[in-house]
């Protein structure tokens, strides 16, 4: 049974860092592309960053460049996304994809397993 299951959420205010992590299980985590998915209140689910199986290629929604890195460690089947001077418009549920694919996606329908999501909010 595969398993995400995202961690690191909370309160945060403009400027802040926080790290969102992703723990995979059940699956070969080494053969999966990955990718950080968030959604606002009252929004679509965008993708803000992907990462290809082999960690060679990564993506970013222009929202987040420069601000957001991906990243991820396959000797503990996790994928991270570090989130440097955070504002407000970054709150949001952010969810951990995992797609049986080489290459990376932004498309959700081209994801094949996801987490529950965890909670980032803004405290102002």
């Amino acid at each position: 049974q595969v398993k995400l299951v995202e961690s690191g959420g909370g309160t945060v205010q403009a400027g802040d860092s926080l790290r969102l992590s992703c723990a995979a299980s059940g699956l070969t985590f080494s053969r999966y592309g990955m990718g950080w998915f968030r959604q606002a209140p009252g929004k679509e689910r965008d993708c803000v960053a992907a990462i290809s199986w082999s960690g060679g290629n990564t993506y970013y929604a222009d929202s987040v460049l420069g601000r957001f890195t991906i990243s991820e460690d396959n000797a503990k089947n996790t994928v991270y996304l570090q989130m440097n001077s955070m504002k407000h418009e970054d709150t949001a549920v952010y969810y951990c994809a995992a797609r049986a694919h080489w290459g990376l996606s932004t498309k959700e329908d081209e994801y094949d397993y996801w987490g529950k999501g965890t909670q980032v909010t803004d405290s102002s």
